[in-house]
């Protein structure tokens, strides 16, 4: 059924009005991280700074060691979501391959792992980190990112290995490829955009959290980008409005570049003409 111009047009309206809500805060930080003092102070602020400025960026960094943060986040991020993408695409294969109770209680174990809050974690996290020494270090956190990241990461890549064609693991079977040989060789390669669109979910998690970082790294050198930001905040809660938003601005880039890069394979299709009708 063809839709009609007044409802496409309220689709595109509806879409236009969504982009705009997604976009005014982060349009809205640029703005203010190129505004000097007195602009940021000014009683009809506007959009487009009339006398836009690097002070900003360079009171951050001589204020905070960012560089240093955002190292520590990269080094989190990256491996967790390698970790992560590791563990669930076999774990992925399974659920999605076998009918069985157990995959059922894993998919189960999901949806129901969703629904949990930070603060309930937190403490049985701890005590665990605690006897295996790691509170305080960036391997520990690691370790709690791929926990918190592992089951929508499972989620994910099970839905990615159903879309896979079933007939081109029976023909591999048929040329006498065992499982393991069809999964690394057929569906793996397959699976480049799920695994991709995984990583980066996973990537992005990490890199922007900030509960979990505040908790577990007591020590400045080991902290993260997210908690770093928050020292931009002075005792009595008042913020230096300028450095802040250059540096969450310049925090929020690697996600956009790396989004940039490889949004074409997270959309493309891979499947395409893998099996003739």
């Amino acid at each position: 059924m063809r839709t009609s111009r007044p409802a496409r047009a309220g689709q595109y309206t509806a879409l236009l009005a969504y982009l705009v809500f997604l976009a005014f805060p982060f349009l809205w930080l640029v703005s203010t991280a190129f505004k000097p003092p007195r602009e940021l102070g000014s009683l009809h602020p506007t959009w487009i700074p009339k006398d836009p400025t690097l002070a900003n960026f360079r009171q951050a960094f001589d204020e905070q060691p960012l560089l240093h943060a955002a190292l520590n986040s990269l080094l989190a991020a990256l491996a967790a979501a390698v970790i992560a993408v590791l563990i669930a695409t076999p774990m992925a294969y399974v659920v999605a391959r076998r009918r069985t109770r157990l995959a059922k209680a894993v998919t189960g174990w999901v949806v129901v792992s969703q629904a949990f809050p930070f603060v309930l974690l937190i403490i049985p996290l701890f005590l665990v980190l605690k006897n295996l020494r790691l509170i305080n270090s960036v391997p520990g956190l690691v370790l709690v990112y791929v926990v918190w990241a592992l089951p929508f990461a499972l989620w994910m890549l099970a839905g990615y290995v159903r879309a896979v064609p079933p007939e081109l693991e029976e023909a591999a079977a048929v040329d006498g490829a065992g499982r393991v040989r069809t999964m690394v060789s057929v569906t793996a390669p397959l699976l480049a955009p799920g695994i991709v669109a995984t990583g980066l979910f996973a990537f992005i998690t990490a890199w922007n959290e900030f509960f979990f970082a505040l908790v577990l790294l007591k020590t400045p050198e080991k902290q993260t980008l997210p908690v770093v930001l928050t020292h931009f905040i002075g005792a009595e809660g008042v913020a230096d409005l300028g450095p802040l938003a250059a540096a969450a601005f310049l925090a929020t880039l690697p996600s956009l570049v790396v989004f940039a890069l490889i949004q074409r394979r997270i959309t493309g299709g891979m499947l395409t003409g893998a099996v003739k009708s």
